[in-house]
């Protein structure tokens, strides 16, 4: 089985973090993480994933993100050294809300008990 797939992923996932860091402005008081990125075998298409905190603010982060797309899309383009380069797909990030609440379960019963 190739590493390539799982080291684009990788490279994908930090470089775009770095971007929207420094360059991206989303609300005061509001955390964005890129939790995983999942590029198709052929290279053609990248989605990353998109999780926020509080997740009130999720659906207006993504909507920040897909009006930057071309110029996300630029920056990413002038980074990666490959070919072809992958589009870019913002998804909100819901397993990490389903984790959330998986824990807050857990805490529940091992506090009952």
């Amino acid at each position: 089985m190739s590493k390539r797939l799982p080291r684009v992923n990788e490279l994908i996932k930090r470089e775009v973090s770095k971007i929207l860091f420094r360059e991206v402005d989303f609300p005061k008081n509001v955390l964005v993480t890129v939790t995983r990125v999942e590029t198709s075998p052929d290279l053609r298409e990248s989605k990353v994933w998109i999780s926020t905190l509080p997740e009130s603010q999720r659906e207006g982060v993504i909507k920040i993100l897909n009006r930057q797309i071309y110029n996300l899309q630029q920056k990413i383009n002038k980074l990666l050294k490959m070919r072809p380069l992958p589009k870019l797909k913002f998804i909100e990030e819901k397993e990490t809300q389903k984790a959330a609440r998986v824990e807050e379960l857990l805490e529940k019963i091992k506090n009952g008990k």
